[in-house]
């Protein structure tokens, strides 16, 4: 079917001006205008690789800025402009002298620099290019993740290599970059699109796994919802109540970070109070959010010790909200978010918002990360390092003195040790938590107290490396350790050894300057880290070539004690799947077994084989792969 791409520019072109008309001033309009014509004159004999015409791009990226980001008149023009200095004859002076040098400054940030020698790589040159412009005007940042959302909008043109490297930058860089900005919606967007377009099997199983349950599960949750929905109405109080699943990529996350089933998951979906006439009522938001939640545990049983207060400690990217869990109709625990609608917006909107929030602090405190990283980072580490303050998540805890210290989710003592005092931290021996004696290896939680205890004559220890999550503590431990990188065996593929490939797996490698190959699954951080750094060394791998290869694998199992199970698993994996053995190891607590096996498999499909055979055994409960 042919395309008239002539009235598609022109139907889109529409669509911008009239948007960009309900927002700002007559004369705005007509400068932003004058740069859709004059990148429409400078774009004119260019097209995107589906075929459409080139400027359908910067209109999308326009649009965006103007509808989603809900920035002025400056960054829509710098949408309409962005590639015109990198794709055409025109320089940064004629946007310069056409429009001005705010203009200027932010398609001149989004530009990629062409250089006959890069630091790095030419991806990080250009990261490092992007987040320089955080010192001055946090803009030009979001005016690249634009242009990176519609991109990926449109990626499935590109050939699969390019897919691969441009879906790896999206999940490493943009996406936690937009989270840590309060962007929920466009990280979670992002997010979904990286993965779909780096795993599509796994994007999809998860998708249809979704769509499945919310179908089987709709009316039950309707029927939970409607006394909440009677008893808010019957107290005055607006709100709407919704129960919306989960992302695709946050379900695929917590699968793959827990070693989880789909059966297995909690809170596949969560339920949204949000209400708006708290002023009205003569409240303040977080008491309106704590009557609300006292109707709601009048209502229903909540799960003990299950709230989270994020309205009087807000994340650092400025989401606030009250959350908590209740029982719900099916005999599983629902979780509820309970916030205002302004506080709604700010998790849309987030650094865009007017008023101060969390996310001012930490742009403040990223500008001077981002100085001390180019000045320590290691060699090949600056990106990791970077992306290390995108944290997804963050916890508050509280040092001796009662102050808070925020830190991303996860993070042990060792680290709690470097960002509250960085000399003492490296004699750090042990952590008092909670006035309780731990191991300064210890996972920390919101609102735990901590103080460390340490030894003079102590020091940091590689195995440190393995326990820390910020930056500054990695930092400093490599500093003090001095790591050099080992030789890797003189094979021509190298299989990563953490996320242990197997023949079948979705898979990428990456040219090494010896000429071998490293491969790694497509999921694998490391993966992901050197796809969106270094795209240019992207092979493609078949590991046929190991067909005949056993790979070490192991599982480990929950089940009801009962005479002979040791020897109906031991004959299963034996004689029915002929599987070789390394070791079993098994223990039986309270008749509950707890059994981990270690065995040989020469493919992911024998492997998932042998796992749904084992589940289907008599009296198992939880199989996990190690």
């Amino acid at each position: 079917m042919d395309v008239n791409y002539q009235e598609l520019v022109e139907r889109q072109r529409d669509e911008l001006f009239a948007h960009v008309a309900l927002s700002h001033t007559p004369a705005d309009v007509e400068k932003i205008k004058e740069a859709y014509y004059f990148a429409e004159k400078a774009h004119a004999n260019q097209k995107r690789k589906d075929g459409e015409p080139y400027i359908t791009h910067p209109i999308a990226v326009a649009k965006i800025i103007n509808d989603d980001l809900v920035l002025g008149t400056n960054p829509v023009i710098a949408g309409l402009l962005h590639d015109v200095v990198e794709d055409t004859p025109y320089t940064i002076e004629d946007i310069k002298s056409r429009f001005g040098d705010d203009v200027a400054f932010l398609v001149g940030v989004v530009t990629k620099t062409v250089k006959t020698d890069y630091v790095t790589s030419k991806q990080v040159d250009n990261f490092d290019q992007m987040l320089s412009s955080i010192h001055y005007d946090i803009r030009a940042l979001l005016v690249k993740l634009a242009d990176r959302l519609h991109n990926m909008r449109t990626l499935k043109s590109m050939k699969e290599e390019k897919q691969v490297k441009i879906a790896s930058e999206t999940d490493f860089f943009y996406a936690p970059l937009a989270n840590r900005l309060g962007l929920y919606r466009i990280k979670t967007e992002l997010e979904n699109l990286s993965l779909r377009y780096r795993s599509p099997h796994e994007y999809y199983h998860v998708e249809n796994q979704i769509n499945e349950y919310v179908a089987q599960h709709t009316a039950a949750a309707e029927k939970w919802m409607e006394p909440i929905r009677r008893v808010l109405s019957e107290h005055g109080i607006e709100a709407t109540v919704t129960c919306d699943p989960r992302s695709i990529y946050s379900i695929w996350s917590k699968k793959q970070r827990d070693n989880l089933a789909f059966k297995e998951l909690e809170h596949i979906r969560v339920v949204h109070v949000t209400f708006s006439n708290w002023r009205e009522l003569g409240n303040t938001e977080k008491n309106q959010a704590l009557i609300i939640y006292s109707l709601l545990t009048d209502l229903y049983t909540e799960k003990p010790f299950s709230v989270n207060n994020y309205i009087d400690m807000p994340k650092d990217n400025g989401y606030r909200s009250l959350h908590c869990k209740l029982m719900g109709n099916e005999g599983r625990w629902m979780e509820v978010h309970i916030q205002s609608k302004e506080m709604q917006m700010m998790s849309t909107y987030g650094c865009l918002m007017e008023r101060e929030s969390g996310v001012e602090a930490w742009i403040k405190k990223f500008r001077s990360i981002l100085k001390d990283i180019a000045t320590h980072s290691r060699e090949g580490g600056y990106m990791d390092d970077v992306v290390s303050s995108f944290y997804d998540d963050d916890v508050v805890v509280f040092a001796a003195d009662g102050s808070k210290v925020s830190l991303p989710k996860d993070s042990t003592a060792i680290d709690f040790a470097f960002e509250v005092d960085a000399e003492q931290a490296y004699q750090a021996k042990y952590a008092i938590i909670n006035d309780k004696l731990s191991s300064i290896k210890t996972v920390l939680q919101r609102g735990d107290r901590v103080r460390i205890g340490v030894d003079e004559d102590g020091g940091p220890k590689r195995e440190w490396m393995d326990y820390v999550k910020t930056y500054k503590a990695r930092n400093l431990i490599r500093q003090y350790l001095h790591e050099r990188l080992k030789d890797e065996a003189d094979n021509k593929y190298l299989l990563c050894e953490d996320c242990k490939p197997l023949p079948g797996d979705e898979v990428v490698g990456f040219k090494q300057p010896d000429g071998r190959i490293r491969v790694h699954k497509c999921n694998c951080r490391a993966s992901i880290s050197l796809s969106a750094q270094q795209g240019e060394n992207i092979v493609s791998v078949d590991l046929s070539c190991f067909k005949t290869r056993k790979f070490p694998c192991g599982f480990h199992i929950k089940a009801v004690n009962r005479n002979g199970f040791l020897y109906d698993l031991m004959t299963e994996l034996s004689n029915k799947l002929g599987l070789s053995i390394e070791s079993i190891a098994s223990y039986t607590n309270d008749e509950i077994i707890d059994c981990t096996v270690k065995l040989y498999v020469h493919s992911i499909d024998e492997w998932h084989f042998v796992l749904d055979h084992i589940r289907e055994m008599k009296n198992i409960y939880e199989v996990r792969s190690l």
